[in-house]
């Protein structure tokens, strides 16, 4: 499936890039594109296809997240894109710069100065205290040990780990070990943030607290993130625009409400069934065109399906949907409401 989100503010752009594990990938190659399954490949090629001819493009300042099921093919895929694995073919471009083709030297500087990655697991050093834990990253740009430690302080403050900086990481929890990863990921500045599945060791709790933090610091920071998870709940909590991965493609892509309203296959169909469409949906996703009448109650474009309902039970006239800035976009009113609630 491609992906037709490309624009002037494009940040990292995939095309068609496949990996395949094995000796005869250009055979792999050739019976994937004539329609046989991953089984059917792998049988006559010994050959496994992680990625089969993806595409998408990741605007910057959006959390693009890729959602799918052990084996779907996910990580495959975002080691692929930050290169750490190199890909069978296709076209990875970060600020328009081909990765695939670039040399190592290159690449290294690339990945020093304008990406991170986050992981499942912390990989921290235990021997190293919190602040050198965080600074990690720039020591590795030779950048001085005042000057690393002064940055690494301040994104600790952020992600709420300040009065930490001289403890060890076996003397924090694990949500706050994940902090410390994540602040070592944001001191170098990144262009990029790649997570693969960060929060899903985490303990439920911790894992909101987490998701929540992510929320907020992408509010306050607007990075560009890329965001692997097997949890469509959290896809949808965290992810401006959502991809659904299965056996090396995707099946779509598209914002939580229209995978939600529109699912285009019966597996995301399947992802989608049991999401509480009203704790999800918002007014903007079921507004109509309206202009504002006096004495209508006005609502927000992010306030909640749910959250729209005893206004609604209280007066029958429509909400007035108005965005941040206080501008009238849109109406909401009851029959729009019980229609989404109906479906």
């Amino acid at each position: 499936m491609s992906d037709q989100h490309r624009n002037d503010d494009t940040c990292l752009t995939i095309e068609n890039v496949w990996k395949v594990f094995g000796q005869k990938t250009d055979e792999a190659v050739s019976l994937a594109r004539e329609g046989r399954s991953r089984s059917q490949v792998l049988e006559a090629t010994g050959c496994t296809i992680g990625v089969r001819d993806v595409s998408f493009d990741v605007t910057r300042g959006e959390t693009f997240v890729v959602m799918g099921l052990s084996g779907s093919g996910k990580s495959t895929l975002i080691r692929c894109v930050s290169r750490l694995t190199d890909t069978t073919r296709g076209s990875i471009k970060l600020d328009g710069d081909e990765l695939t083709t670039m040399d190592e030297e290159v690449l290294r500087e690339v990945r020093r100065k304008k990406m991170s990655m986050v992981f499942q697991h912390f990989g921290l050093f235990p021997h190293r205290l919190v602040v050198d834990n965080a600074a990690y990253g720039l020591e590795i740009q030779g950048v001085p040990k005042a000057e690393r430690h002064a940055r690494a302080m301040e994104v600790l403050g952020i992600v709420g780990l300040g009065g930490f900086e001289r403890h060890y990481p076996q003397q924090l929890s694990g949500g706050m070990q994940q902090r410390v990863g994540l602040a070592r990921a944001l001191a170098v500045d990144p262009e990029i943030l790649f997570f693969d599945e960060p929060f899903s060791a985490l303990d439920p709790l911790i894992r909101r607290d987490m998701q929540d933090e992510l929320i907020r610091l992408q509010r306050e920071m607007q990075r560009t993130i890329v965001f692997i998870t097997h949890d469509f709940a959290e896809a949808i909590k965290l992810g401006d625009r959502i991809a659904i991965m299965k056996d090396g493609v995707f099946d779509q892509i598209g914002t939580a409400a229209e995978l939600i309203t529109n699912p285009a296959t019966d597996y995301v169909r399947e992802f989608t069934k049991d999401i509480p469409k009203a704790k999800v949906l918002t007014a903007a996703d079921v507004m109509h065109p309206g202009g504002e009448e006096q004495g209508w109650k006005a609502v927000q474009t992010t306030d909640t399906v749910e959250s729209l309902v005893p206004a609604l039970l209280d007066d029958p006239r429509p909400l007035t949907v108005v965005d941040g800035s206080g501008r009238a976009v849109g109406l909401v009113d009851r029959s729009a409401v019980s229609t989404l609630l109906d479906a």
